[in-house]
Order: C-alpha cells, then sequence, then structure tokens
C-alpha cells in the first residue's frame, strides 16, 4: 500500500524504521526543527533523521490549517495515513484523503490514558501495564475504534524505557493492522466511553518531589520524568536532576530512620526522608555538571557522612 507516516520523536521514528521495511512510504510528515540544548541549535526531529536513513521525502508542518499541506497529500495519494506522536491535529478533510482512512499508534491501552502524555500518566497513577493501540483516527481526542491492542507490564521501567518497549510493540502491532486492512479483514472494536481517562500534557514542574511527598510517590515522578520533563529537586543546598531512584530496600539490614526532609550517606548510599518512606537516589545530575552516581555527588558534600543534611523542593 501506499502510506504516508506522520510523527516526530523517537517513538514514532521506530516505528517508521520497521515500516519502511514492509510497505511503500511515499512521503513522510513531521513537525520543523526545533531549537533545543544550550547552543540553542535547530535540531531535526527523529522521525526526519529516520526519513533522511532511508531516502524518503520529508514534509514539515506544525498544523494543516493551511491549503498547502492538504494539497501536498491530495497529490501524494496515499491509500492510508499512518500517525503516531505527530504533534498535530488533523481536520476532517485530512482526515476522508486516504482509501483506508487514517490510523493511529496510540500507547495506551485505550480508553484509558487518551491524549497527549500517555506513557508518563500511567507510570504517575502506578499502572501495573500500559500498551498501544492501532486506532482508526476521527475528529475527536482518541476517540476511535481500534484494531489492535497490545499490552505490556511496566515493572521498574522508567518512562525512556517504557517508551523505546511500546513503540517495538506499536511498529509489530501496526503492521499487523495494516496487512489486515488490505486483506480486508479487519475487525473493529468501540472505545468503552465510561472507562475514558485523560492523560493531559505534563506541565513544566510537575515532576519534581519535595519532603511531603510519599516516597512511592516521588519514585513515579523520576521514573515518569525525561530530559524535557526532569524530576529536580535541592539537596545540601544544590540543585540536582533526579535521574534513578528506588525504594530503600533494607537488605543490608541499615535500620535506617530518617525524618521528612532529611538526607543520609550510609553504606556509600544516597537517600532521602519523605513523609511516609525513604528513596535511595541512585544516579543524579547537579546543575551544571554531568550525570554522577549518588557516592560521587556525596564527595563534594562537606560533613554529610556524619551529620547528614537536608534537602527540600526545588526553587526556579
Amino acid at each position: 500500500m501506499r502510506i504516508v507516516f506522520m510523527g516526530t520523536p523517537a517513538f514514532a521514528a521506530t516505528i517508521l524504521d520497521y515500516l519502511v521495511s514492509q510497505h511503500e512510504v511515499v512521503g513522510v510528515f513531521t513537525r520543523p526543527d526545533a531549537v533545543r540544548g544550550r547552543g540553542k541549535k535547530l535540531v531535526a526531529s527523529p522521525v526526519k533523521e529516520i526519513a533522511r536513513k532511508h531516502i524518503l521525502p520529508v514534509y514539515e508542518y506544525s498544523s494543516f490549517k493551511q491549503e498547502e499541506p492538504k494539497e501536498l497529500l491530495k497529490e501524494l495519494n496515499p491509500d492510508v495515513i499512518c500517525v503516531a506522536a505527530y504533534g498535530a491535529i488533523l481536520p476532517s478533510e485530512v482526515l476522508s484523503i486516504p482509501k483506508y482512512g487514517c490510523i493511529n499508534v496510540h500507547a495506551s491501552l485505550l480508553p484509558r490514558w487518551r491524549g497527549a502524555a500517555p506513557i508518563e500518566r500511567a507510570i504517575l497513577a502506578g499502572d501495573e501495564e500500559a500498551g498501544v493501540c492501532v486506532m482508526r483516527m476521527e475528529e475527536g481526542l482518541d476517540t476511535g475504534d481500534y484494531c489492535i491492542s497490545r499490552s505490556l507490564e511496566i515493572g521498574e521501567l522508567d518512562s525512556e524505557h517504557l517508551t523505546a518497549e511500546l513503540a517495538e510493540l506499536g511498529a509489530s502491532a501496526l503492521l499487523v493492522a495494516l496487512s489486515q486492512i488490505e486483506q480486508g479483514v479487519d475487525s473493529w472494536t468501540k472505545q468503552n466511553e465510561e472507562q475514558v481517562t485523560y492523560a493531559h500534557k505534563i506541565e513544566k514542574g510537575e515532576l519534581n518531589i519535595a519532603p511531603g511527598h510519599t516516597a512511592q510517590e516521588a519514585l513515579q515522578k523520576v521514573r515518569a520524568s525525561s530530559v524535557s520533563h526532569p524530576s529536580r529537586c535541592a539537596i545540601a543546598g544544590k540543585s540536582i536532576t533526579l535521574v534513578r531512584a528506588d525504594l530503600f530496600n533494607d537488605k543490608e539490614q541499615l535500620s535506617l530512620s530518617l525524618e521528612e526532609g532529611r538526607v543520609a550517606f550510609v553504606a556509600k548510599r544516597l537517600f532521602l526522608g519523605f513523609s511516609e518512606g525513604i528513596l535511595e537516589i541512585l544516579e543524579l545530575k547537579p546543575d551544571g555538571k554531568s550525570t554522577m552516581d549518588a557516592r560521587s555527588f556525596a564527595a563534594g558534600i562537606q560533613g554529610i557522612k556524619k551529620d547528614g543534611a537536608d534537602w527540600r523542593a526545588y526553587n526556579a
């Protein structure tokens, strides 16, 4: 089938990479290059990079409000448009262009977590499972019927690794869906509106941790975090980004007791006290420095082993 692919982040790039191996991709739509990093340089989206690798035509649009991208799509004459985390709303005029319509690889077990941040919301909610659905697109937000749904256990996966696994799962699901559509044996399931939840976008500072949280809540924030949405706090007066953490496990019988807002460095391990429970910090990134393990960070704090220290919420 002639396919137009639309997507932007790494999740979508993985899916495109698989798609090219089995189908004719006649065009790739992605959001325009964005300014990233301290150097303020324009950086291509992961999808654009994959398209370049396969020498595919790339079209960069942040919306379909203008006539130009709509006319371009009509000229490409796709049998189906495949979408994965594009970051733009498709109007009805676009949805009606392909013979088989537009289908979307959505990173949740619909109707749970419709919306912009399904992976992060699943981790924050403490869901046991995450998954992907291949759904038929319509004008509503992730409201369409789905033909393929696949799941996996979240376990201790953080946002980065869960996203990577779901991308692989989504790519496989999309290829199955396209095969079924092409053979005319596709079967679609309506979403149960009574079970709908929404994955609202992650707001700035939402994943920062504070002593008043429980250790479990803080762990979920750290695991849901990313470069775009970091989990931050201040330890011994130093502003840091948390990279890896885990709940305190006393297998070594440290008999550790720690008050809310206090820091302990015991047996070369770094711990934070919460309103309920203790979190062990495994990796962190002090502002202006590289990511390091907890032992290396603690080495730069005078007296932490003997007297401990305080920690607090991050103030921008």
